[in-house]
């Protein structure tokens, strides 16, 4: 495996920790937030007409922890996308690369033409001199 392949494996494997991890603190605080409302029902100081600040409560901790999802989403693509640039480049330059010089002694290897043998056209003959007769 490619080192660029590793390094991008361990993005991605960081990038789902990181979403796990959002969700598991996203329950805790939902938990945690949701601690008061219960206490206050239980003495009878929340009434249900009082209970939309609850759900309110309740869908500000969702908004923030999709942001944190969305955000690691967005950021894993874009170093995808660059992972992906570095790859198409690195191959680029080893296409434009000039080719090796043979070493001292030896003789050039021919280059290749790019066009195929039939594009080619031979070059001219030049017409044979007529003897005079004579």
């Amino acid at each position: 495996m490619k080192k660029l392949q590793r390094i991008e494996l361990l993005k991605d494997f960081i990038q789902e920790a990181v979403d796990r991890g959002a969700t598991s603190v996203q329950a805790v605080h939902e938990y945690i937030a949701d601690l008061p409302f219960e206490a206050l029902e239980q003495t009878g100081l929340l009434t249900e007409d009082k209970t939309g600040l609850r759900q309110k409560q309740q869908q500000t901790i969702g908004v923030v922890y999709d942001a944190i999802r969305r955000i690691n989403r967005e950021i894993g693509q874009l170093i995808s996308d660059q992972f992906e640039n570095l790859e198409e480049s690195t191959e680029a330059a080893a296409r434009m690369a000039p080719e090796p010089l043979p070493p001292a002694g030896k003789p050039a290897a021919p280059r290749k033409s790019a066009a195929p043998k039939a594009a080619r056209k031979a070059a001219p003959k030049k017409a044979a001199a007529k003897k005079k007769a004579g």
